[in-house]
C-alpha cells in the first residue's frame, strides 16, 4: 500500500542557526543544549538522506512531505526571514529533485512579512513545485485572520494549494500567565506538545471561522495536525454554543464550516479514541496520514494505520489517496 506522510520535519543545522538564541528565548523557546529534545530527534530533524530514507523503507512509507517545524523565519524581520525562508524552500526543491518519488514539500514561509510571503508561497509552487505551505503558530502574535495575513491567504486560494497550521509556542505574554514558574521543562512542554500549542491550534482554526475568512476566501483549504488537535471532540458543542451569534458573519454553520474546508492528519497521535473522533467528526475523506517524524515513530504511524478497523478502500484514502488529490501527487515524477 502507498502511504504518503504529511506532518514530517526536516531542520538544516545551518538554517536553524540563523534564528539567534536571544530571539528564541525572547519567543519562550529554550536555545541551544535547553531544548528538550532527545539526540535521535536532533539528527532525524537535521538529516534528509539516507537515514531517513531507510527509516522510511523500513516503515513502508512511499514518500514524506518535509517541512520545517519552528522556530523558523517567522520569529525573524524583513530580509532575514526572507532569507531563511527562500535558502529552505530552494533545500525542499533540491530534495525533491533528487528524490522525485520520496519527498515533496510544504514551503517555509516569511510571515513577518506578509507580502513577501505570498511571494514566496508563489515562487515555491510555481517555480519550485512545492505542495503548499506549513504556518508555525501565531506570527508577532497575530493569526491568520488578521487582516495583515489576507494576502498570504488569498495567495493559496489563488494557487490553489493548502496551509497547514502547524502548531507552535503560543504569544509571550500567555505563557507567561497560563505557564510560567513550572518544574524543570515542564512550563516549556506544558505549553507545547503536552498541551498548549494543540489547543491554540484549535483557536487559530475558529478563529479563522468566525472571522469570516472562510467567506472571504471560499476556495481556502487549511489542514491541521494531531487529530483535529480537538476539534472532533468540540465540533457539535460549537454549533450549540455559538447558534445564530455568528449567523451575520457565516453562511454556514461552524461545524459545517470546519468539516468543509478543513483536512485532518493523524501526526503523533496512534491510539483508537482520538482516530475514533477525527472519524466521526470529518469523515474518512478528510483524513490523512502522519507521523510527525522524527518526533515520532514511523513504524508506530504505520502499524497503526494498517491495524485500523477499516474497509482497505477506506485505508487507502487514509494512506494516500486523500493527499494525492488534495496535493496533487499522483504522480510524483511530474513534479521533476
Amino acid at each position: 500500500m502507498r502511504i504518503v506522510a504529511l506532518e514530517e520535519h526536516f531542520r538544516p543545522a545551518e538554517l536553524s542557526a540563523r534564528v539567534a538564541a536571544d530571539v528564541l528565548r525572547a519567543r519562550g523557546w529554550p536555545a541551544g543544549d535547553d531544548r528538550p529534545e532527545r539526540p535521535d530527534v536532533r539528527r532525524g530533524l537535521e538529516e534528509a538522506g539516507d537515514l531517513r530514507l531507510a527509516a522510511m523503507d523500513e516503515a513502508g512509507i512511499s514518500l514524506q512531505v518535509l517541512s520545517m517545524s519552528g522556530p523558523g523565519a517567522e520569529l525573524l524581520d524583513g530580509d532575514d526571514g526572507i532569507a531563511l525562508a527562500r535558502a529552505y524552500n530552494n533545500r525542499l526543491h533540491d530534495l525533491a529533485q533528487r528524490h522525485p518519488e520520496r519527498f515533496a514539500g510544504f514551503c517555509h514561509l516569511p510571515m513577518g512579512t506578509p507580502e513577501a510571503a505570498a511571494d514566496e508561497l508563489e515562487r515555491s509552487v510555481g517555480e519550485l513545485r512545492l505542495q503548499g505551505a506549513l504556518v508555525n503558530g501565531t506570527s508577532n502574535g497575530r493569526f491568520l485572520d488578521h487582516p495583515s495575513f489576507g494576502p498570504v491567504l488569498a495567495r493559496a486560494e489563488a494557487l490553489d494549494v493548502p496551509i497547514y497550521v502547524h502548531p507552535s509556542l503560543p504569544p509571550r505574554s500567555v505563557l507567561d500567565a497560563y505557564y510560567d514558574d513550572l518544574p524543570g521543562a515542564t512550563s516549556f512542554l506544558l505549553a507545547g506538545p503536552g498541551f498548549g500549542w494543540h489547543a491554540e491550534t484549535a483557536l487559530h482554526v475558529l478563529r479563522l471561522v468566525v472571522a469570516g475568512v472562510f467567506e472571504r476566501h471560499p476556495g481556502l483549504k487549511i489542514i491541521v495536525g494531531h487529530m483535529g488537535e480537538g476539534l472532533a471532540t468540540m465540533i457539535d458543542r460549537f454549533d450549540e454554543v455559538f447558534g445564530g451569534f455568528a449567523a451575520h458573519n457565516l453562511t454556514a454553520g461552524i461545524g459545517e464550516t470546519i468539516r468543509s474546508r478543513v483536512w485532518v492528519t493523524t501526526s503523533g497521535f496512534f491510539s483508537a479514541i482520538p482516530f475514533q473522533a477525527a472519524l466521526a467528526a470529518f469523515g474518512v475523506d478528510r483524513l490523512l496520514f502522519s507521523v510527525d517524524y522524527p518526533f515520532s515513530s514511523n513504524r508506530r504511524g504505520t502499524d497503526f494505520l494498517r491495524s485500523l478497523p477499516l474497509a482497505d478502500h477506506e485505508k487507502k484514502k487514509i494512506a494516500h489517496e486523500n493527499a494525492d488529490g488534495l496535493l496533487r501527487l499522483s504522480h510524483p515524477a511530474a513534479r521533476s
